[in-house]
């Protein structure tokens, strides 16, 4: 009895072991973000045990032992945790959201880093994945259209970053609107040497809120960026990006052709214009198609302009141990330019990064990085001169047999005033820039109060030389200006060397339900700056005579003389500055409910006559959404209120300059004569100039998180601004620190992400901006007028720098229009002619003539409103994202156009040859091709040549295709990609592209459209 009962005892246990055993299973996975992305290091545990693994640096895991009916609870930080039922399976795979609530994470701030739920300022950033979307070696371009209230415009040359304009214009003073760079702490003009795939993330600091702290340099906003760095404990991570594109110049401008040409000389009135084209006939032949016209039929856009390549390869290797990070990065950038000439940009970049922590308390960093760039820039005449090129003649005239290097046809041999042939400088020109850029970062922190109190001092050299080399070479196809003499080398070499020391002391404590963050510290600057440039004449060149010529040293002559604009042919310049500062932050976050924060920075310089300048800021918030009043709701999950105030300086308008001079003057009184001195100055006394900034904000999140919304009003008010001031009893001007200018604007961003299942997901996000500039102050004067015959004038109560002309109200039909307009008739008695296709003016003033007292306001270059919009799928491998952007508000001058009323016997676009009043009730819009040379439709300039700059672009589409796993130990993780940068641009502007830095379009380099084909490789 007793055996059998321990019998059956054993036989239940078995059985219960057996039935436990076959209930626990091995589940394998991929842990990955919404992007397809892995995740490293993320928890993955069996609910209610302690059974748990990380993932490895391919997001991968494998977990023993789980209940097939228990759940698996996956958590990362930045994300939302996710609790997964096993139900039996083996391979469970989970892409986890981004927790917009506690993602708001840390974010870059000036001199450290902040929770993103603490932030009271403006701060936008954009993450590594972002930046990389757009084929470009300049890491701004990437930014266009993702950030409310930053305008981004598009530079089609190569190596030439884009113009950046953060929350509008406050500054009269040309360049003095860029904003600050600051590149893992070292401050920079401009960033067009780094390598894009190298930057982790970009934060732009909007609001002074978040910019005062960088003080006297802040005025215009500050973009941080973030290199790439090594994670702890992750194995050597390799990656290799590589493209090849295609650049396909877009939007080209047509021109009239040779028929269209010969119609409007004929009707232009001219019988010099009518007998060019005779002459054409007799030196070319005639048309088969029709004999009225010449035989040649010059596309001249057509020919200067070519396909062009654009290549890319990254590659990096990142990882660390629990002491020890680093990443190191290797990169190759090569475009071609679309102007058929020497024009192309080369980049070679190498960076290292390391982190060590030599003790609990002590951690020490080192960074380094070189880049090595050429770029030849291109000759920008060459899209004016192909403009103005009549279709009539070829590129070589074989009959030009005194002509060098090559037969360039001249237009001059048909009777025209110019030459009209782009091609003799563009290949008898050459412009090289070799740039070099070395950093060196060093960085010591030292927790003297473990987890509380660090010290950090950090010291940074940058050091960049510029070697510029420009060649124009002598050519001749006829006499006047149809010929180059000399032979012209000019070198210039430009350093910069910048160092600066950082020292800070941070506390960071937290007791109750206070959060408190203390920050104090010093800066010093040392920028010097030296340049010096030589001009020789007549080097050896000519047919088997290349680069070995082109020294100073074998040239005849030094050139020493003085060009028109006071600069020397030769000559040998440099500055120093000084700048030393103290700064302190205080933020301060009670029951992550109430937030308060503060900076105040004060820099010393001995770059003005006011050595120091002193920046305070402040912001306060209030998370309503933790209060116990806010109701529980599926539609709210978080709302945040921001208030801040702050001032910041410009410091990129010049130092003073000018002085005091004294000159003898005889003057008779009766009969005696007396002499003296008359003393007049010129000293321009100038200081930064002072934004101050009020911003009001509200951050939320809704739907579970999966909306988030960002919306601002902000007002920016920058003090002291630098104008002209005309001086009493003396004529001119001097620059003074005495306007005032206004921007204000409305930013709103919403996104939205959605795991629709573990196989599909997307995203959608949208944001919209306005702007309305405006002058407030200009020291009392009437206003501030330049740009001399394509006019901007700026008062008080408008924009800066809008353009000034005259009001078309239409186009002359009849004679009896004339008759009856006591304007024209006015005209017609002072020696002009009037006659129909000419423009009609408005006479604003009302006293029957037209002059400069009815010149108004023609609008803006400064667009009003911004916006951007992006859609992101993915599903399982496939990957697919597309991005629009636009503007509108603005205007653009076309001053190609504007010139033809100066430019002798010049073609001019096939619009305008189309739309030509020709006859009554043809056009009441265009004037005839005699009106638009008429000098009373071109008196003055006329709204007819400006005109609206709005625009919509299909700005990105990118498809791309991760290929399976492999398998094995070596399983890398491959995608490839097709990306069209710009396919599509919607605007009404008469030109290659609507986006024109000042609104003065001279022809801007067209901006191509770039299509891509690429791979990403992670091992």
């Amino acid at each position: 009895m007793k055996i059998r009962n321990v019998f059956l005892t054993i036989l239940l246990l078995s059985l219960q072991m057996v039935a436990y055993s076959q209930s626990d299973i091995t589940v394998s996975g991929t842990v990955t973000d919404a992007t397809g992305q892995p995740l490293p290091g993320a928890s993955v545990i069996e609910k209610g045990t302690t059974n748990g693994v990380q993932t490895d640096f391919d997001g991968n895991y494998t977990l023993a032992n789980v209940d097939s009916e228990g759940i698996l609870v996956i958590s990362y930080i930045g994300y939302l945790a996710m609790e997964i039922p096993v139900d039996s399976r083996a391979v469970i795979n989970i892409s986890l959201q981004e927790d917009t609530q506690l993602l708001d994470e840390v974010v870059v701030v000036g001199y450290g880093t902040q929770k993103k739920a603490d932030l009271t300022g403006s701060i936008a950033t954009v993450k590594s994945e972002d930046i990389v979307r757009t084929p470009s070696g300049a890491a701004m371009q990437s930014l266009q259209g993702k950030v409310a209230g930053l305008q981004v415009v598009s530079s089609g040359a190569p190596g030439t970053g884009p113009t950046i304009r953060v929350r509008g214009l406050g500054s009269f003073v040309n360049g003095a609107s860029d904003p600050l760079y600051v590149v893992d702490g070292v401050f920079f003009d401009d960033i067009d040497f780094l390598n894009p795939e190298d930057i982790e993330s970009i934060s732009l600091l909007k609001d002074a809120s978040a910019t005062s702290i960088y003080g006297v340099r802040a005025a215009n906003g500050v973009v941080l960026i973030q290199t790439k760095s090594g994670k702890a404990n992750q194995k050597p991570q390799i990656t290799y990006n590589g493209y090849q594109s295609v650049q396909i110049a877009q939007n080209l401008v047509t021109l009239s052709n040779t028929e269209q040409f010969a119609t409007l000389a004929r009707e232009s009135g001219s019988d010099a214009e009518a007998q060019f084209i005779e002459n054409a006939i007799q030196r070319y032949g005639r048309s088969r198609i029709n004999p009225d016209v010449p035989a040649v039929n010059t596309d001249w856009y057509d020919l200067i302009l070519r396909h062009a390549l654009q290549q890319n390869h990254s590659f990096g290797v990142s990882g660390g141990t629990e002491d020890i990070t680093y990443s190191v990065g290797l990169n190759y950038f090569e475009q071609e330019g679309i102007l058929k000439m020497k024009n192309d940009f080369e980049r070679f970049n190498i960076r290292g990064k390391l982190n060590f922590d030599v003790s609990d308390r002590l951690n020490i960093g080192l960074s380094t990085l070189f880049s090595n760039s050429t770029r030849y820039r291109p000759e920008e005449t060459a899209f004016a001169l192909a403009y103005f090129a009549v279709p009539v003649m070829p590129v070589l005239d074989p009959s030009k047999t005194d002509a060098f290097p090559r037969p360039y046809a001249n237009a001059q041999d048909l009777g025209y005033r110019a030459t009209q042939n782009p091609f003799p400088i563009m290949e008898n020109t050459e412009n090289r820039n070799k740039g070099r850029n070395s950093l060196i970062t060093l960085d010591l922190s030292y927790q003297l109060v473990p987890d509380k109190l660090t010290f950090k001092t950090a010291y940074y050299h940058n050091f960049e030389t510029l070697e510029v080399r420009e060649v124009r070479l002598p050519f001749f196809f006829g006499n006047g200006n149809a010929f180059r003499e000399n032979a012209t080398l000019i070198k210039r070499n430009e350093t910069l060397s910048e160092q600066t020391w950082d020292n800070t002391l941070t506390y960071t404590d937290s007791f109750d339900k206070h959060n408190l963050t203390l920050l104090g510290g010093t800066a010093f600057r040392d920028r010097s700056f030296e340049q010096l440039e030589v001009t020789g004449l007549n080097f050896p060149n000519g047919p088997g005579i290349g680069e070995e010529s082109y020294f100073i040293d074998l040239s005849d002559t030094i050139d020493v003389s003085e060009g028109g604009d006071g600069d020397r042919a030769t000559g040998d310049d440099g500055s120093r500055e000084y700048f030393f500062s103290y700064f302190g932050r205080v933020a301060y976050n009670f029951d992550d409910k109430y937030l308060l924060y503060g900076t105040f920075r004060a820099d010393g310089t001995n770059k003005y006559q006011e050595k120091w300048g002193y920046f305070p800021a402040i912001g306060a918030g209030w998370v309503v959404s933790e209060e116990s009043f806010f109701p529980e709701s599926k539609v709210f999950n978080y709302l945040k209120l921001r208030a801040t105030w702050g001032e910041s300086g410009n410091a990129n308008v010049d130092s003073s300059s000018g002085g005091i001079t004294s000159e003898e003057v005889t003057a008779a009184f009766g009969d005696t004569q007396f002499s003296g001195l008359v003393t007049s100055s010129d000293f321009e006394a100038l200081k930064w100039e002072v934004t101050e900034s009020t911003n009001f904000g509200v951050s939320a999140r809704l739907f579970d998180n999966q909306l988030s919304l960002e919306a601002d009003y902000f007002q920016r008010d920058t003090r002291d601004a630098v104008i002209p001031v005309s001086r009493l009893l003396v004529p001119g001007t001097t620059r003074q620190n005495v306007g005032e200018i206004r921007n204000t604007g409305f930013e709103i961003v919403l996104n939205w992400n959605k795991q629709v299942s573990d196989d599909f997901s997307y995203t959608i996000g949208a944001n919209f901006a306005t702007l309305d500039n405006e002058v407030l102050d200009l020291a009392g004067q009437e206003n501030l007028t330049s740009g001399g015959d394509l006019a901007q004038r700026t008062v008080v109560g408008g924009t800066i720098n809008p353009f000034f002309g005259l009001e078309v109200a239409g186009v002359y039909q009849t004679p009896e229009e004339i008759q009856n307009d006591p304007a024209a008739q006015t005209a017609i008695a002072n020696g002009l002619t009037v006659e129909p296709g000419d423009f009609r003016f408005v006479d604003h003033n009302g006293d029957m003539m037209i002059d400069a007292q009815d010149r108004v306001d023609l609008g803006s270059y400064i667009p009003t409103y911004t916006f951007g919009f992006n859609l992101g799928l993915n599903y399982k491998a496939w990957d697919f994202y597309l991005n629009v952007i636009g503007q509108g508000g603005n205007v653009i001058a076309n001053q190609r156009r504007f010139a033809i009323r100066q430019t002798p016997d010049p073609n001019i676009d096939r619009d305008f040859a189309i739309n030509r009043w020709n006859g009554a009730g043809t056009s009441n819009s265009y004037p005839s091709a005699r009106g638009i040379r008429n000098p009373w439709s071109n008196q003055f300039l006329s709204s007819f040549f400006v005109e609206d700059g709005d625009f919509i672009r299909l700005q990105n589409v990118t498809l791309g295709y991760t290929l399976p796993k492999f398998g094995g130990d070596f399983d890398p993780k491959i995608r490839f990609y097709l990306t069209a940068e710009r396919p599509l641009t919607l605007f009404d502007y008469n030109g290659f592209t609507p986006e024109v830095p000042n609104g003065r379009d001279n022809q801007t380099y067209p901006i191509p459209g770039v299509y891509t084909f690429g791979v990403n490789i992670t091992i």
